[in-house]
């Protein structure tokens, strides 16, 4: 196992590396690897000389915060899937199930269009919006205290289709052609608007909530042979599945205001990384924060290279590549 982490891990630098290389102006991997230790003080050990200005700006103001955006969103979505697909034993939970990725939309979206509180930017909104949401969530279940796996996912669809229904209405009322059109690229998954400052606050919340998830890993063992199990084996379920869903709706809130709404992975990656790691979560976890980063990574390069100048949504290539390749796995796990 201590192999398949040292790849994985060798795989996410070696990702972060080759696709910033991608873009209209062709740099090589040395002067990437020169231009980040730079600005991270150790230029004094840089392999290559300096760039010029421009090509460092747009290595270090655009291509690099893009790409461990991407890394930090797909860590995100990938361990929240793995986590809820724990608590509510449906193979089939990914982490807009809890209906935080609507709450997010409708946050934008009164962001974008009404401006109630002028300064707060979308992806602000989002998170906010993100959190309204969970937090209706835990009031309809009593504070996390239900019996049952089934009420969560219930719950959750309730949420999702109340605050869907508000952000429609809010376009509806308020939105033109211009600003819906921009709203709706948005909302299909887009890391095209990576700037350092969001991007850091993005990363540090989702790192540190990864990191707190991990501690859970026992818990969530036991939580796969079922609640009154978990309970019989000294866990605390009530308290555990309460922190484990605070936990996963943050980082899921902050992965949809930077990004908007990218799905399949969630779903997509516990399940492959199940495959190769086996199903014990002290492996699962931090197997599936890397091999969603890199996923997200190689799709964000594809999205905006692919058909450049025109960019495409992440959202869309996630899923255009995720259902055959989910496909794949569900036919595999029947046989």
């Amino acid at each position: 196992m201590a192999v398949v982490f040292f790849v994985a891990a060798a795989g996410l630098f070696v990702s972060i590396i080759v696709t910033s290389l991608f873009g209209s102006a062709n740099v090589g991997p040395l002067d990437v690897v020169s231009t980040i230790m730079r600005h991270v003080g150790l230029g004094g050990i840089a392999p290559a000389p300096p760039l010029p200005k421009l090509l460092d700006a747009l290595i270090w103001e655009s291509r690099f915060p893009r790409v461990l955006l991407a890394a930090g969103v797909g860590a995100a979505l990938a361990v929240s899937g793995a986590v809820l697909q724990a608590i509510t034993r449906n193979p089939l939970a990914d982490p807009y199930l809890l209906g935080v990725s609507s709450g997010a939309s409708t946050g934008a979206v009164v962001v974008l269009l009404l401006g109630i509180v002028s300064g707060v930017s979308l992806s602000t909104g989002a998170f906010v919006g993100g959190m309204a949401a969970f937090g209706l969530l835990l009031l309809l279940l009593g504070g996390g205290r239900v019996s049952s796996p089934s009420r969560v996912v219930l719950t959750g669809m309730l949420v999702y289709w109340f605050f869907s229904a508000v952000t429609s209405l809010v376009l509806m009322v308020s939105g033109d052609a211009n600003s819906t059109r921009g709203f709706t690229y948005w909302l299909l998954g887009t890391l095209a608007g990576a700037r350092w400052e969001g991007v850091t606050v993005t990363v540090v919340i989702i790192l540190i909530g990864v990191l707190a998830i991990l501690f859970f890993a026992p818990a969530l063992d036991a939580f796969t042979f079922g609640w009154d199990s978990a309970a019989a084996l000294g866990v605390n379920v009530t308290a555990v599945r309460v922190w484990l869903m605070v936990l996963t709706s943050i980082i899921t809130a902050a992965a949809v205001s930077a990004s908007g709404a990218i799905g399949f992975i969630g779903l997509l990656i516990p399940h492959a990384v199940r495959i190769l790691a086996g199903p014990m979560h002290r492996c699962l976890l931090p197997l599936s924060a890397i091999v969603g980063a890199i996923f997200l990574i190689w799709v964000d390069t594809f999205a905006r290279t692919a058909f450049s100048p025109q960019e495409l949504p992440a959202g869309v290539v996630t899923a255009l590549l995720g259902a055959p390749v989910f496909a794949l796995i569900l036919k595999r796990l029947e046989t």
